[in-house]
């Protein structure tokens, strides 16, 4: 088959959007005081600006992945953008702490159709192409922490030099350029004919979403509160549901076969795992340098850049040709003990410390580990899948990321709060609490890199097959 000419403008786009949607996690934080002023929200509800937009991307992944293979990746990619704008329209606009929160909502719609979408239109675009398919990954997986970091940055300066309601604004302007290039650039791939299980998607993401409420709820309701219990259980009785009901279903939203794909269970724990000590550390990060060195909104998302800009000059110029000298799974193994030993150097902060000292040698060796564990686990977790359940595999790696993120994030912000993480002024009693986070999240890490080491297996190389001759 013919290379496609525009699959490397198609790609930009593709990350463009990963680049965007993870953004949209973070770009929130820096404004949500003025937010908080502007629109009432309590000192609690003011979480949920971040916690709507979670929970809706979270818990309707799968579904996402899942419609992307159905009715065709490049309409579904369509969907999530016009979703996204609509949200940002109603978040820019909300003159309300519930409209708000709607909007938010309505964001995180569309960023779970978005997702999924396109990896699956990345993995059409590169199929047939061995030497291609690492880079092009590696670029696409890039713009994941690089949204995350630079929504922090960006974040700072909309709202110092503008206003907060434009955090949300610029995703309107760069959403219609995107659907104009849709057309233009990305190939039209047909759905399959087959039916939709409606209640089997309802269960799983009524599951997923009820269970990333629970956890982000936890650290203020408690964990072991009724609250919580109720809902965790909830949520288990709906996953098991969606399990039960995948067996006997004519056409399953999730065919449990995919699961007998190799590495897939286990690079989704890698996945998983990873999300869990990587979000904690630059949550973590960001509170040691703002509440304990005293930077600005500003200068602490640019401090954040130095890791960021390793992090992609690694992911793009050199983990492709790690993978193709090591394989997945020594890397997937050494990035996660390497993540390990930068968050270890973290939690060695100092309450008088300073950036250079105590910031930037542990987020470089944290950004290392994340450079090496985070494209050779999405490609182990995908590159086994046949075409026709890329998005669905998109869908499951996508939704394990979130949840590990959350559970972790929600588990180190007990820990952190326990060790006085919550005595804001008491510089001391801050850092002791941040350096706990970062020890609980190096213990995850490490917990990471041995299963990873026991349950990921060496692929067995396959013959070349014969090639033949085409036109380009």
């Amino acid at each position: 088959m013919s290379a496609d000419p525009r699959r490397w403008w198609a790609l930009a786009l593709l990350a463009t959007a990963q680049f965007m949607v993870i953004m949209d996690t973070s770009i929130i934080g820096v404004a949500l005081p003025d937010m908080q002023r502007a629109l009432g929200f309590s000192q609690g509800g003011l979480q949920w600006v971040f916690n709507a937009y979670v929970v809706a991307f979270g818990g309707l992944l799968l579904l996402g992945g899942r419609l992307s293979d159905l009715l065709g990746a490049r309409r579904v990619f369509a969907a999530g953008w016009v979703i996204l704008i609509g949200g940002s329209v109603v978040a820019a606009a909300a003159d309300s702490a519930g409209v708000e929160v709607a909007g938010r909502a309505v964001q995180g719609v569309g960023a779970a159709l978005i997702a999924p979408a396109a990896m699956t239109l990345l993995m059409i675009l590169f199929s047939g192409r061995p030497k291609e398919l690492p880079k092009a990954m590696a670029f696409y997986g890039a713009a994941a922490p690089a949204g995350g970091t630079a929504g922090v940055f960006l974040g700072g300066a909309i709202t110092e030099w503008l206003s907060w309601p434009w955090v949300f604004i610029i995703y309107i302007p760069i959403g219609l350029a995107t659907l104009a290039l849709v057309p233009r650039l990305l190939p039209a791939v047909p759905g399959r004919r087959a039916g939709l299980d409606l209640t089997g998607a309802v269960a799983v993401t009524g599951g997923l979403a009820l269970a990333v409420y629970a956890i982000v709820q936890a650290p203020q309701r408690g964990w072991n509160s009724t609250g919580t219990l109720l809902q965790l259980g909830g949520a288990i009785l709906l996953l098991a549901a969606f399990v039960a009901g995948q067996r006997v279903v004519r056409s399953p939203l999730m065919p449990l076969s995919v699961w007998r794909t190799p590495n897939l269970a286990a690079a989704n724990l890698a996945m998983a795992l990873l999300g869990a000590a990587w979000i904690p550390m630059w949550y973590f990060l960001n509170l040691y340098l703002q509440q304990v060195l005293g930077y600005g909104a500003f200068p602490s998302g640019a401090a954040l850049v130095p890791m960021t800009a390793l992090m992609m000059v690694l992911m793009v110029g050199v983990t492709d040709r790690l993978i193709g000298r090591f394989g997945t799974k020594p890397l997937i193994t050494a990035g996660l003990v390497v993540l390990a030993a930068g968050l270890g150097i973290l939690s060695t902060i100092d309450p008088s410390g300073s950036f250079v000292a105590d910031v930037l040698p542990g987020s470089l060796i944290s950004a290392v580990g994340m450079s090496l564990v985070f494209i050779p686990a999405m490609m182990a977790a995908i590159g086994g899948v046949s075409p026709e359940q890329g998005g669905l595999a998109s869908g499951i790696v996508n939704t394990t990321y979130q949840i590990g993120s959350a559970i972790g994030l929600a588990a180190m912000t007990a820990i952190a709060t326990s060790h006085g993480a919550d005595k804001l002024g008491d510089l001391p009693a801050l850092t002791n609490g941040f350096q706990a986070a970062f020890i609980g999240a190096a213990i995850v890490a490490l917990a990471g890199a041995g299963l990873a080491l026991v349950t990921l297996r060496t692929p067995t190389p396959q013959p070349a097959p014969a090639r033949k001759t085409v036109d380009a």
